[in-house]
This record gives C-alpha cells, structure tokens and sequence, in this order.
C-alpha cells in the first residue's frame, strides 16, 4: 500500500521541472549551470530548489563557495528524478512508435556470454512473434548495467547484482554460472602441455577484462594469493570480435567460456589449455526493476528470454 504522505507530496508539491532541475544540479554542480541545462533563469532554479527542500523538510544540496554538492537526500532524490524523467521519455517513446505503426521498443543489457548466445535466440523467438517491436541491445559489465537499469535507460538486464544497495531495488532471477577455460591459438607454444604453472602463465600476454570486472578481480586475486605479480603485458578488451583477433594472430591468452569461441574450437583455430584454474564466474541471470511495470515489448522480450533459458537447461545431459 502507498504512503498517503508520499501520495500527497507528489500530487501537491513536486513539478516536472524540479525533477529536470535535480538531475542538472547532479550532472553541474552549479545552479547556474543547471539553471541553463533545464532553461530556467537562475532566481527560478533557486526558488524550485527551495520550495522542493521546504516541502521534503531536508537540504538537498550543500551551498559552498563555488556550486553546490548533493547531500545523502540529495544524491536520492538526484536518482529517483532520473528514473522518473527516464519513466516519462519512454512513455512518450511508445506513443510516438506506437503512432508510426511500430509495436513498442525494448533496451536489453548483458553480459558477454548470454549477448552471444541467450540473447539472440531470445530476439529471434521475440521477432517472430512481434517483429515491429524495436530491440536496443547494450553489452557491458554487470555494474554499469545495473545502474543503467535503475536510471531507467535499460528495460532489463542479463547479467549479475553485485552490491547490497542495489540488491533491495532490484529482482534477479538465476540463470547459469560461468566456468572459464584459458583460450589460446591453435599452435601455441604452450598448448598441449599438461603441466604448466601458473608463474608460466603470469609470464604470458594476456587479454584481460576491464578493472573492476568480476573476472578481473578473481584473476587478480589468483596471481596475488600465489605470490605473482600481474602479467605485465596485457591489452583491455570486452569485444569478443577483438578477443579472437588477438588470440589468433599472437601468443596471447584470454579467461573465456569456452561456448563463445565453440565454432573456433571446433574449426581448430583455437584450443584450451590443459590447467584448471578454478575460474567461475557467480551465477548471471535476468535482473529487473523491483515493483516496475514492463511495456508490452519489455514484457515479450522477458518471456522470451525465460522460455529461451528453460530450452537450453532442458537441453543439457542430466
């Protein structure tokens, strides 16, 4: 049930253009600036300001000598306001599709391995059965998303909720893990070796995720909990286009499950090396916004991404 002082404060209190100049004053740090990010005058953006901290009964923003800084309520309100004008542009998104005979648009994130392989089976089961329904595919790391999918920019992610504060806004359901094998290319020099060392392989060429990736983490922490230092040379790449490239034109080694490079393996381009390193990301799945209304296409391309996922684990030997 709503809060009927909630109810109140939206319906009395807060105007279209405080959540415009909440989301300016965030991104400037300045009234002035804000001001002319939302088209306001600057005495205007300090009453809206004022009215709105009067009406919540906490300062919002720290006045300082040069521009303001969000208070805790602040950075709260600052992302609620984005959700909300996010929430607002996608309804007018539908209606403008909708009026050009289009059938509604869904933005879909994920992580690597599913964009490859989940994902385009789900778009493909989605167009078949709405094949106006506009796809907008973004792939990155799980932190990101997850903070695109609460801003409103995403419909849904695949992937993973890393921290607490999120986790309480929003609904993941667990798909799969992810082990991982050391990819190299056909040929090299260290394929086909059944005892190799982790102090071989720090010594190597890497292909690593970015900093701040699970991946990149637990690599990082295999290195150091053995006492090595991390492989010196390395290049910072989530294009799998660019992975490939790499592995197959140099000695460079990359951490990946190995279905993504399976039409490689099997041609014999590449091939895994003989050394279990206990590699396994945690279990990714399909996140949402807890308590958010999907659209229509947003609703099919969820159904689809569930029927698609029961498919495949059907599909596995038990």
């Amino acid at each position: 049930m709503s809060d009927p002082r909630s109810d109140r404060f939206v319906r009395s209190h807060l105007k279209t253009r405080q959540l415009v100049l909440l989301v300016e004053l965030g991104r400037h740090g300045s009234i002035l600036h804000a001001a002319q990010g939302a088209n306001l005058t600057q005495p205007a953006a300090s009453k809206l300001l004022a009215d709105l901290e009067h009406a919540l009964g906490v300062k919002l923003f720290e006045r300082l000598p040069r521009g303001v800084a969000p208070t805790w309520y602040g950075e709260v309100m600052i992302r609620r306001a984005g959700a909300a004008l996010a929430e607002l542009d996608a309804g007018h998104q539908e209606v403008m599709e909708l009026l050009s005979g289009l059938s509604g648009r869904v933005a879909v994130g994920s992580v690597l391995t599913p964009s490859t392989t989940l994902l385009p089976a789900a778009v493909v089961a989605l167009k078949a059965r709405q094949p106006r329904v506009h796809v907008a595919i973004t792939v990155d790391t799980s932190r990101l998303m997850t903070q695109q999918l609460q801003n409103g920019d995403l419909d849904l992610v695949i992937g993973r909720v890393l921290d607490s504060e999120s986790a309480a806004q929003l609904s993941f359901e667990p798909l799969t893990d992810e082990p991982h094998s050391l990819i190299v290319r056909a040929g090299h020099p260290l394929a086909g070796r059944s005892d190799l060392t982790l102090p071989e392989l720090a010594a190597q060429a890497w292909i690593l995720p970015p900093s701040g990736s699970i991946l990149r983490d637990r690599l990082t922490a295999l290195f150091l909990s053995a006492g090595l230092d991390q492989p010196q040379q390395a290049v910072e790449t989530l294009s799998l286009p660019v992975v490939t490239k790499l592995l197959m034109q140099s000695d460079m080694i990359v951490a990946l499950p190995e279905e993504l490079v399976q039409p490689y393996l099997d041609a014999g381009l590449l091939t895994v090396l003989d050394i279990e390193l206990g590699l396994r990301m945690d279990a990714y799945g399909i996140v949402t916004r807890r308590g958010h209304q999907l659209s229509p296409g947003a609703e099919l391309m969820l159904t689809c991404l569930r029927e698609e996922a029961a498919r495949r684990a059907d599909a596995v030997p038990k």
